[in-house]
């Protein structure tokens, strides 16, 4: 059987999305490209925040 991996810092990237994509809403109607902008900053953050967990980890 597979080993079971207990780690769940990849989610901090679904987080980042759907903080991105609920604070663009906010934006959509003054600017779409600041929907987009900001889907892709929480995107940015999530993969920051993975990367920091999944070091954190190893230690």
């Amino acid at each position: 059987m597979a080993e079971k991996k207990d780690d769940k810092s990849t989610w901090a990237i679904g987080g980042g999305l759907l903080l991105g994509l609920g604070v663009g809403f906010f934006f959509l109607k003054a600017s779409p490209l600041a929907f987009v902008g900001s889907m892709i900053a929480g995107l940015g953050l999530g993969l920051i925040l993975t990367s920091i967990i999944s070091s954190k980890g190893k230690q």
